[in-house]
């Protein structure tokens, strides 16, 4: 085992904060380093879109959904924004929450402006919310748009937000994007490597990137350049628009164990499903990320064979 493999403490967290950091890596974890990340953000980034429509069950159009969901399946960790913690936390106490500490809609396009997403909420309210409530805060998230001719605003939160959040034991998960006029392809595999290696550079626990594409490669093998770029921060692949089941499980398990990923995010390939459904598709990718299980094992979890 390489010392990459290796859990360890940033440096960064002071020595009062290092038993809180460390129960909630093993929380959101299992003590396995993988991390199962069910991303129930999209109510702001993509408005109304994932929620309700062709293909999405109806229980998908009232937000309690994803909190069912995420008490009732098996998740390292449950991400959503700061207020929906505040209106629903008190019914699902023991979910454990990553908080999206920022948010854009998708209404203004790239074309019209490079993307730009700024703190909605400090860590020090989040922390607060923690305190008081006793709720199962472990995590906060960050999303930046490199590229974007705002990116030094959002690197200077970002940056800000891990010491802050390690200083009260917290860990963090970095949302990075490549994208803006200055980006041609944003699944460019060297360009994910490189979004990759700003999270390490920040010192993110975990980075969540696109699968990267490129003709004549799959992405499990192009995920490397990134995961190697990483160091000790975690990558985990976005699961994107909603997929075939099956092949989204083989993907997942191809990013894990040829990749070399550390997780997965996944939001709409589990909320657009009903509630039993949902549950269901949450255990077997979690049976995979986690569990260490097959592809064969977790499509029977799924479909209850």
């Amino acid at each position: 085992m390489s010392s990459e493999d290796l859990f360890s403490i940033p440096l960064d967290v002071p020595y009062a904060a290092c038993d809180t950091f460390i129960a909630n890596y093993q929380r959101i974890t299992r003590g396995t380093g993988r991390l199962m990340l069910f991303a129930g953000d999209q109510k702001v980034e993509h408005l109304n879109d994932d929620f309700y429509g062709e293909n999405i069950h109806p229980d998908d159009s009232d937000p309690i959904h994803l909190f069912r969901v995420a008490a009732e399946g098996k998740v390292g960790v449950f991400a959503t924004q700061f207020g929906l913690i505040a209106r629903y936390g008190m019914d699902f106490a023991d979910v454990p929450y990553l908080v999206k500490l920022n948010s854009k809609t998708h209404l203004v396009k790239t074309g019209q402006r490079d993307p730009v997403s700024p703190l909605l909420v400090s860590v020090q309210d989040v922390v607060d919310l923690r305190d008081r409530t006793g709720l199962a805060i472990t995590s906060v998230g960050y999303t930046i748009y490199i590229g974007s001719e705002f990116e030094a605003e959002m690197l200077r939160e970002a940056q800000q937000v891990i010491l802050d959040a390690h200083r009260n034991g917290l860990l963090v998960v970095l949302w990075i994007y490549p994208r803006g006029a200055a980006v041609k392809d944003e699944k460019d595999p060297h360009l994910i490597a490189g979004a990759a290696g700003v999270a390490a550079a920040l010192g993110a626990d975990y980075v969540k990137v696109n699968a990267p594409k490129k003709e004549g490669a799959t992405p499990a093998e192009l995920l490397k350049e990134a995961v190697l770029a990483a160091g000790r921060t975690k990558v985990v692949c976005a699961g994107g628009s909603s997929t075939d089941e099956r092949k989204f499980l083989s993907e997942l398990y191809d990013q894990i164990h040829t990749g070399g990923a550390g997780g997965n995010a996944t939001g709409r390939n589990i909320h657009q499903k009903g509630h039993d459904a949902a549950v269901r598709f949450c255990n077997a990718i979690f049976a995979i990320t986690v569990e260490g299980a097959d592809v064969e094992t977790a499509w029977k979890i799924y479909t209850g064979e």
